[in-house]
């Protein structure tokens, strides 16, 4: 059974940081690229980062500088720590897994987690 637990998510200020992790069970770690979705009130789901098995990273424009997305392959966790936050990065965010390179497409992805809240008040 594939599980991707997501935690780390809370209330920030502007300008502060959180780091939020995913809990990766019941899939073959080493063949998944990963990545990181928000959705927001009213909006499509969006891509916010993602890591190949290898380490080669992708992120949105709209995060780039500030948030850095890692992988631990040996505790199937993936961890994107996120720096100068913004209010309007307040969104859920979902873990997400599929076989080989991650993409920006959430269509590509078959496994998810729950979400977790990030909220940033201004």
């Amino acid at each position: 059974q594939v599980q991707l637990v997501e935690s780390g998510g809370g209330l920030v200020q502007a300008g502060g940081s959180l780091r939020l992790s995913c809990a990766v069970s019941g899939l073959p770690f080493s063949d998944y690229g990963m990545a990181w979705f928000r959705q927001a009130p009213g909006k499509e789901r969006e891509f916010v980062s993602g890591i190949s098995w290898r380490g080669g990273r992708t992120s949105a424009d709209s995060v780039k500088g500030r948030f850095v997305i890692s992988r631990d392959n040996a505790k199937n966790t993936v961890i994107p720590q996120m720096n100068s936050l913004k209010p309007e990065d307040t969104a859920v965010y979902y873990c997400a897994a599929r076989i080989g390179v991650p993409t920006m497409d959430r269509r590509d992805f078959n496994s998810w987690g729950q979400g977790t809240q990030v909220t940033v008040s201004s």
